[in-house]
């Protein structure tokens, strides 16, 4: 019997490649190129339409020590993320375009997948995985709709622009990675610095600029997708809703200045925009953590003002899209599938996982599971202890009435008396070294073929 894999993203991807590799024939269904979304710009498997980044590689790290044990796992999607990296400090960014060639070229040379371009608009029947992701088409939302009986849950997610390296000015603009003083003009990140006059003057031009209206969303919306408590996710909020919160918001983050020094005035700017390379040729820089909805004149007109990016020429704007997720406590089992429905699994972040590495491990898990199933073999359950242990079971086991989708982080990870004791980073650590030894004896006794 075959398995079907509807949606080629990051969870889709990571599931058709796990339940091929244990010899389930696998039919992946990607609604790409026919029926494309606001926030895709290829038609590429697992495509990163956000950031370029995976986030941190440090161990000491909730996403670090995520992907960590996905490498462990043995997860497709890392491997080519390893093989397609960029500079960028402690964090795993990639050349999204190379990134996303391997892993296409990967499933379609397995003999085990077959790859059909085509929507996909009615539930599967069971053997199957849902790895749709926040942007699954009108026709498959009301269909879930129907299928669970409840409207399914949504928040915005914006995108942060590209602009071209060349029209950077570097008589103003510097390279440097923050805490790293002793490389003058080295470093991973381009730095934008902002004196006070320059930061509130941008501030002010920020909060002011005409806004793409919501009520685009507005026909999603009345077509089954309700709003969960929060209108944006936490992490990919608009660069200008942050601002909207005080004066020195920003400062916090995204354009914190602690661990820089500008080596022109030889002191700490007031402010920074920092630019993050997003192509191995080195051609293209995102601005990080500027997420928008601003229309496109006025990113032109307002990042422009920010010191070193007067001529910038932007490659891509930010934009924002409408994500959906279940409400997975109440649906799915600690194995991913449906309660109702034994054999259909949920994978990414219409399961409710968040980031990038957390969604290629919900389809990691989702496509373990699913071929385990066809082979009447025991679930892959994870002990609670490992990061990607924690994820599934919060997003299976969460209280439904105001859940929300979840990235990795070690509040997710059991307390001890011991890490109770420690302080901050020596307990990040301990938690990293526990979860990596229960997972290698984990696999010990249950090996994943």
């Amino acid at each position: 019997m075959k398995l079907k894999v509807i949606g080629g993203g990051l969870a889709g991807s990571e599931a058709a490649w796990q339940a091929a590799e244990r010899g389930v024939e696998v039919v992946l269904y990607e609604m790409r190129p026919s029926l494309t979304t606001d926030a895709h710009r290829t038609d590429k498997l697992a495509e990163l339409v956000c950031s370029n980044s995976l986030g941190s590689n440090l161990p000491n790290r909730a996403s670090g020590l995520l992907k960590a044990e996905l490498r462990k796992l043995g997860s497709l999607l890392i491997d080519c993320a390893d093989a397609s990296a960029l500079p960028a400090g402690g964090a795993l960014a990639v050349d999204r375009e190379m990134f996303s060639e391997r892993v296409e070229k990967k499933l379609i040379s397995h003999p085990n997948i077959t790859i059909f371009r085509q929507e996909i608009g009615e539930i599967p029947e069971s053997p199957a995985i849902l790895a749709t992701g926040p942007l699954t088409s009108q026709a498959l939302s009301e269909q879930l709709k129907i299928f669970t009986g409840e409207n399914h849950l949504y928040f915005f997610d914006a995108i942060a622009p590209i602009v071209d390296y060349d029209s950077v000015n570097f008589d103003i603009a510097f390279r440097a990675d923050r805490y790293v003083y002793d490389k003058v003009g080295e470093g991973d990140y381009i730095n934008c610095p902002l004196d006070k006059n320059d930061y509130e003057t941008f501030l002010k031009a920020l909060i002011t600029a005409d806004r793409f209206p919501l009520r685009e969303f507005e026909i999603e919306i009345e077509g089954g997708v309700d709003a969960g408590n929060d209108t944006y996710f936490q992490r990919c909020q608009p660069v200008e809703v942050l601002a909207s919160r005080g004066d020195r918001a920003l400062t916090f983050w995204p354009m914190r200045p602690v661990g820089l020094v500008d080596p022109k005035t030889g002191r700490r700017p007031f402010a920074v925009v920092q630019l993050r390379q997003d192509t191995l040729a080195g051609d293209l820089y995102n601005l990080v953590g500027f997420q928008t909805n601003l229309t496109f004149s006025e990113q032109r007109r307002v990042f422009r003002m920010i010191p070193g990016l007067e001529n910038a020429k932007f490659e891509r704007f930010g934009q924002m899209h409408r994500n959906a997720f279940l409400s997975s406590p109440k649906m799915l089992d600690a194995n991913l599938a449906f309660r109702k429905r034994p054999g259909l699994f949920v994978a990414g972040q219409l399961a409710g996982t968040e980031g990038y590495a957390g969604n290629i491990a919900c389809g990691l898990v989702a496509g373990v599971n699913a071929a385990h199933y066809l082979l009447g073999k025991p679930p892959l359950q994870l002990p609670v202890t490992t990061m990607i242990g924690a994820l599934i079971h919060y997003i299976t086991h969460a209280n439904p009435d105001d859940f929300q989708p979840m990235k990795a982080m070690f509040g997710l990870l059991p307390q001890t008396d011991q890490s109770q004791r420690l302080k901050k980073i020596e307990r990040y650590e301990y938690y990293s070294q526990r979860a990596l030894t229960d997972l290698a004896q984990y696999l010990e006794v249950n090996a994943l073929v």
